[in-house]
């Protein structure tokens, strides 16, 4: 049997297996039946907490903040791996504070490795803020073509540390009208796959310096969910990007789990995106590995 625990940030949930010390090695096929909603606990996808110094990824993050002594190995509810998760790592460090296995004082930094590098963790009004690093246009602009839309749209490519392809559309009743149970067609194909958000911007888009817009997505490995955090975060980059140099720095995005905050802002390196969002854990309970 093995012991787990059930999150999620804005509806987008999580099983969550503790393995300090990396001996548990999941298949796909058992990633898969884990997140099943009907055969398992059900799920978009697992956390598992081990130590970065127990997980060949977390050699990596080691390198890059030698006291990112926790990685979050995160998979996809269909067992694939992915390199970040927004939502996932404000659950992931919820749960490091509240089992005991992790501090984050009062304006103090609890750093993560993950695939897509070491992500810092703080505490927000509203629960959690992530630092997503650095973010760039990918390049990658392909139509999309989904259930609901009655003509093919273009997609802005947005790298947070992961794909996305982010479509704006014209009106709420557009946005209602999607059919996202069937993955959304991306021309060209993208060889990695990518995260689809579906957008609309708010009436009217800045409220008090602060833009405003709504969104769906489809995530890469996972179908629609109630919530992605690296999603928000590139929805509002990319709608920041269309709305030209004089839009806010600072976005509340609407999701069908919630509201999420973003929040762009210059570093060393070149410019940051945070995402800031509240972080639950629902349950505990016991599993049996088939």
């Amino acid at each position: 049997m093995v012991a787990f625990t059930k999150g999620h940030g804005t509806g987008n949930d999580f099983v969550i297996i503790a393995d300090p010390d990396g001996t548990l090695d999941l298949s796909s096929e058992q990633v898969a039946v884990l997140c099943d909603r009907h055969l398992g606990i059900g799920a978009d996808g697992i956390l598992r907490v081990v130590r970065s110094a127990s997980i060949a990824d977390g050699a990596a993050a080691l390198a890059e903040e030698p006291d990112a002594e926790w990685f979050m190995d995160y998979r996809n509810a269909d067992g694939s791996i992915a390199e970040m998760c927004g939502n996932g790592i404000r659950v992931f460090a919820h749960y490091l504070v509240r089992s005991g296995l992790a501090v984050i004082e009062p304006g103090s930094t609890l750093p993560i490795g993950t695939r897509a590098g070491v992500r810092d963790v703080t505490r927000s009004d509203t629960g959690y803020q992530v630092d997503l690093g650095l973010w760039r246009l990918s390049g990658d602009d392909p139509l999309v073509t989904a259930d609901g839309l009655a003509v093919t749209r273009p997609g802005l490519g947005i790298d947070v540390g992961n794909p996305h392809v982010v479509v704006a559309l014209a009106s709420d009743a557009e946005l209602a009208s999607l059919d996202l149970h069937r993955t959304p067609q991306l021309d060209p194909v993208l060889p990695a796959g990518a995260n689809v958000e579906f957008v609309v911007p708010g009436e009217p888009l800045v409220r008090d310096g602060v833009g405003h817009v709504k969104m769906r997505v489809s995530e890469r490995g996972v179908g629609e969910t109630l919530s992605c955090g690296t999603g928000v975060a590139a929805t509002a980059l990319a709608v920041r990007y269309w709305a030209g140099e004089k839009a806010p720095s600072s976005w509340r995005v609407d999701v069908p789990g919630g509201t999420l905050g973003v929040r762009m802002f210059a570093a060393e390196d070149g410019e940051h995106v945070a995402l800031s969002g509240p972080a639950t854990l629902v349950f505990h309970g016991e599993v049996e590995l088939v």
